[in-house]
């Protein structure tokens, strides 16, 4: 476990950027609703995969490649699966529920943790029955604003929760390669974000019919490489993907992962305030108000009761 006392105050600095970085995710990609969502996401995994690159020429060319497996390779492939499927649902839901409905519930992954834990085989406590219990009826309750007038959609809340269901098996690949095969972070972060851009791309193909042409280029598979467009991905790849998400990996090494992972709980206050910053606007329904700090706490009080798990298992190591 990670000492406080050996932890240096830049990491909690970098750590407050990142979550800064990763919150205003959600408003940037709102602000580009003239491309259709799973080319948005494809984009957002073409650009990231781009400022990857390096990082992994450097990894590979030093390690020893012999030390992946086939099945480490068909591991990555699925992981790349769930993150296509991730960033494809919850950019979808951007366009079809309010803002802050749509980060809480792509964040509510500690949740589905517990709901995913007996057919696991883990052990589920009491506390992750109680913190599910109040993160769920949190969920229920901001539903109440679905039939008011400020954007929330059933269907929006649900493809965002979606999102949060397949970043947990990201997440759980993600882990096991990381923490047991030990394979370099750019090793396994670029080609599993490459394979997700390709994925995402066809479907966008398939379902929303754009294509390679350049000729309108918000239609296009490629179309981020227009000057109008380099700003808008070029951030997304080097904000939340690379002061995000490359930072949260990195701030690990000093910072316990039950604080981080508390910390990045809150993306839905942060990313609804940069909202509200960018458009003047905020959309929060009465149920909203009540529910949505009730899946928050939820969701912290599961985060803690793995904290409290993993404590346990060091203590007794």
């Amino acid at each position: 476990m990670v000492s406080n006392e050996s932890t240096p105050l830049y990491a909690y600095a970098l750590l407050g950027i990142a979550l800064l970085a990763v919150s205003s995710a959600g408003a940037v990609l709102q602000q580009m609703g003239e491309v259709p969502p799973l080319l948005r996401a494809s984009w957002r995994m073409q650009g990231t995969s781009l400022v990857l690159l390096p990082g992994f020429a450097y990894q590979w060319l030093k390690m020893d490649r012999s030390s992946i497996s086939r099945n480490d390779w068909l591991l990555m492939l699925a992981s790349s699966v769930f993150l296509a499927l991730h960033f494809g649902s919850w950019i979808w839901s951007l366009d079809n529920t309010s803002l802050v409905h749509s980060l809480l519930f792509v964040t509510s992954h500690p949740l589905v943790v517990v709901a995913l834990m007996p057919v696991l085989g883990t052990a589920v406590r009491r506390g992750h029955i109680t913190g599910a219990l109040v993160g769920f009826a949190g969920a229920a309750i901001t539903l109440g604003d679905i039939s008011g007038g400020d954007g929330v959609t059933l269907m929006g809340d649900l493809a965002a929760f979606f999102g949060a269901v397949t970043v947990v098996g990201y997440l759980f690949v993600g882990r096991h390669l990381r923490s047991k095969r030990s394979i370099p972070v750019f090793v396994y972060a670029f080609p599993v974000t490459l394979l997700a851009g390709f994925f995402l791309a066809a479907s966008s193909i398939g379902i929303e019919g754009t294509s390679f042409s350049g000729a309108l280029p918000d239609q296009s598979v490629i179309g981020w490489g227009e000057m109008a467009w380099i700003p808008w991905v070029a951030y997304l790849s080097l904000g939340p993907g690379l002061c995000g998400h490359t930072v949260i990996n990195t701030v690990l090494k000093w910072i316990s992962p039950i604080i981080v992972s508390i910390t990045l709980l809150f993306e839905p206050v942060i990313g609804g305030l940069i909202g509200w910053l960018w458009t003047g606007e905020i959309t929060l329904g009465m149920w909203t108000l009540v529910g949505g700090p009730m899946m928050l706490c939820g969701a912290i009080m599961v985060t803690l009761e793995e904290g409290r798990e993993e404590g346990n298992e060091e203590v007794h190591s």
